[in-house]
Parts: C-alpha cells; sequence; structure tokens
C-alpha cells in the first residue's frame, strides 16, 4: 500500500502549526506555566494544532454536553468548552488536584468556567454515579493508558447517537507496532485501539495527529 500521510520533521511540523489558527493568548500563557510548573509531565498536555481541531469538532458536531478524562492543566479542557453550543456543559474527570488547579485558574481567564464541572475521583467512579440517561455529545479519553480499554466501555453507552469520542496518544509514541515493547501503557492502547475498531457500535479512524488521535463517530 502507498504511504499516503506524510511523516512529519520538525520543520513540516512547525510548518503545519505556523498555518493553523493561531492559539490565543490565554492557551499560550496556559502551555507556558504548565512548562514552567510541571517540566517532568508537560509532555502530557495536547499541541496547538490537536486543540484548534478539538475545538472546531465541538463545535461542527453542535455538542452541548462533553465529557473529558483526564484534565492535567487544562488546555484541552478548554479547546473542547470554547467549541460547545449555547448553555453546553463539559464534565472533566481527574485525580491531580495540583494539577486541575492550574486548569481552573485558566478556565477563568478563559471565560469557560462556568461551563465545566470538575470531578476529582477517579473517572470511572464519576461514570457510574452519573444519573441513568444522561448522555454526551463529545467525549475525550486521555488518562492513564492502561485503563483506556476500561473507559471505553464506561464511555460508549452514555454517548448519544452520532455523537464523537477523541481518544489521544493511540500511537504510543509509535511503540504499538513494536512487538518488543511490553510497557503496561503500550499494552492498554494496543488493547484499546484492537477493541475499538471491532467494536459495531462505532465507526472510526486514528489519525497521525499529535501521538495519534482516534475519532469515533457512535452510529445513530
Amino acid at each position: 500500500m502507498t504511504l499516503r500521510s506524510e511523516p512529519l520533521s520538525k520543520e513540516l511540523h512547525d510548518y503545519l502549526v505556523a498555518h493553523s489558527s493561531t492559539p490565543d493568548l490565554v492557551l499560550r500563557q496556559l502551555a507556558d506555566e504548565t512548562e514552567r510548573s510541571f517540566p517532568d509531565h508537560a509532555h502530557m498536555q495536547i499541541g496547538p494544532e490537536q486543540g484548534t481541531f478539538m475545538t472546531l469538532l465541538t463545535q461542527l458536531a453542535a455538542a452541548r454536553s462533553a465529557l473529558e478524562i483526564g484534565t492535567f492543566t487544562g488546555y484541552s479542557s478548554i479547546c473542547i468548552a470554547r467549541g460547545l453550543a449555547d448553555g453546553g456543559r463539559l464534565t472533566c474527570c481527574d485525580i491531580s488536584a495540583q494539577w486541575t488547579a492550574l486548569a481552573r485558574k485558566y478556565w477563568q481567564l478563559a471565560g469557560v468556567a462556568d461551563r465545566i464541572d470538575l470531578q476529582l475521583r477517579p473517572a470511572a467512579e464519576t461514570l457510574r454515579a452519573l444519573p441513568t440517561g444522561q448522555a454526551f455529545d463529545l467525549a475525550f479519553i486521555d488518562a492513564d493508558k492502561a485503563g483506556y480499554p476500561g473507559y471505553w466501555e464506561e464511555v460508549v453507552p452514555r454517548i448519544t447517537p452520532g455523537g464523537l469520542i477523541l481518544i489521544d496518544n493511540t500511537l504510543s509514541h509509535g511503540r504499538v507496532v513494536d512487538t518488543d515493547s511490553q510497557d503496561s501503557d503500550v499494552r492498554g492502547v494496543r488493547e484499546f485501539n484492537d477493541r475499538a475498531v471491532a467494536d459495531d457500535r462505532v465507526e472510526l479512524v486514528l489519525l497521525p495527529i499529535g501521538d495519534g488521535l482516534t475519532l469515533a463517530r457512535k452510529k445513530p
């Protein structure tokens, strides 16, 4: 099969970012403060092109209810919240008060704090405590990779027909095709990828955005 996706050099990636809508000052400051405050974990933050893509998708889906599993310092949640339809709400799930304290600060600066409900406990507990019948138009999964298969099974039934699910890091820095890699995160991503592509409740595509971004649409 002919290779159709262009491998990205640093120069080509820089060009891609330069020719996408530029993140505003709030997102740039958040990225900078995340780098200063959590240098060992800053790689967990999504890139600017992915953030813009997620805002556009949220808008195109006319999403009014959204779910995020794994919030970190809040970049992705701002991008989703900004794309919500009028009156929309985003439920964020995380277990770190330290990381999400920075998120709360920037939600205020971005003017989206009134659209976000943060749940500081394991995401599975939050999902299982939701009222029967509560559904989401869009979900973003970006938490512990070993937990991906379990999150998938909790989330899919809670997505509205035609709704979207985004799953981050589904290439695991290329390790998904390294048969020698038995890291627990890699195994979790591999198991998730195999399960999701075989799931007849959705149609999906794994996109080479960032570290791999799977976009799934729940069938009507």
